[in-house]
Parts: C-alpha cells; sequence; structure tokens
C-alpha cells in the first residue's frame, strides 16, 4: 500500500529558489510545484557508494534505486539542516564531519520539480534503515554505477535507477579531480 497523501508542509518556490508559499508534501506533489530537497551520497574507505533501494511503500519511485539518502527540505528550514537529519532519520548514523557540498540542480519534470543541493560525506560504520522508506541499501563500485547509469550493465538491469540520482550520477562523475 501506497504511503497517503503527505501533510507534511513544503516551501514552494519560484524560478529563482525564493520562497512564494507553503503546501503540504501531497498538494506539491499534485500540483507540480517547484519545492526543495537534499541528496546525500555515502561513499565508504574503499570508495564504494551507498545506494538505496525505495521502499515500496512511498508514493514515488517505489523500489527504485536512488541516492545514499535524500529527503525533502521542510518549510522553514535549510538545505545544510535538512541533510544531516536524512542521514540520521533514513540511514541511522549522524555525520562525524561537516557534509561536503557537491552542487546544486535545477528543477525539471525529471527530478520532480526540485531545486536539490547534492552533498557528500565518508562514512565507515553501522547502518539502520529506516524501515518505511528503505527495503535495502548495498555499496556499489563507481564503476558498477557508471555502467549502470549509461546502460551498459549486464547485471543491472536499465530502468531501476531513479532519474534524479542518474542526473546526480552524471553531474557527480563530472566534477574536477575525479
Amino acid at each position: 500500500m501506497a504511503e497517503t497523501l503527505s501533510s507534511e508542509l513544503l516551501d514552494i518556490v519560484d524560478d529563482h529558489d525564493c520562497v512564494i508559499g507553503t503546501l503540504s508534501r501531497g498538494e506539491v506533489h499534485l500540483q507540480g510545484f517547484k519545492h526543495r530537497s537534499v541528496h546525500v551520497l555515502v561513499f565508504n574507505a574503499n570508495n564504494a557508494i551507498l545506494l538505496q533501494k525505495r521502499s515500496m511503500q512511498k508514493d514515488e519511485c517505489q523500489g527504485m534505486w536512488d541516492s545514499s539518502c535524500a529527503g525533502h527540505v521542510e518549510s522553514g528550514q535549510s538545505y545544510e539542516d535538512t541533510a544531516p537529519r536524512e542521514l540520521i532519520e533514513e540511514l541511522g548514523f549522524s555525520p562525524m564531519w561537516p557534509l561536503v557540498f557537491l552542487f546544486k540542480m535545477l528543477p525539471t519534470k525529471d527530478n520532480g520539480w526540485e531545486f536539490a543541493q547534492v552533498f557528500r560525506t565518508d562514512y565507515n560504520g553501522p547502518i539502520t534503515v529506516a524501515a518505511d522508506e528503505i527495503d535495502e541499501v548495498q555499496w556499489f563500485e563507481p564503476d558498477v554505477v557508471d555502467a549502470w547509469v549509461s546502460g551498459d550493465s549486464t547485471e543491472i538491469p536499465v530502468g531501476e535507477l531513479t532519474n534524479g540520482f542518474c542526473e546526480i550520477w552524471k553531474r557527480y562523475r563530472a566534477l574536477p579531480g575525479l
């Protein structure tokens, strides 16, 4: 059973990411308003990335692989406050040092009309997933994710990654110094 239309309050933003109103999450999604989210990419000491398989209870992209953790920026909160909160809520750990800001994505139909700030952290400890949000987590080598995103993987079928994560991964891999 999919989660019900959420009453969590989100800020609606304009084309410049300035707040112009507040509505429930369900209404924001239903009406396609621009809003804010965060994604955190978690890497271990071997440089593998942790991906989550979204719960079948989610209202969007059920059972698809996605960023290590992600979430909406609730009304009145900042991107910087939301990212560590999502790590605690979804993966059960608090970052040991400040998250590294990577880039900001503009809203598109493929990413659900979200301005999304993407962060990175390194972590090697225990993970406790939020069962209502995540069905599974798994570490993947970057070259496996590259093949998966490009459609060249023979191990993992195309179409099992969220569109938002595919865009995030392409931008991440294009960053200087990687």
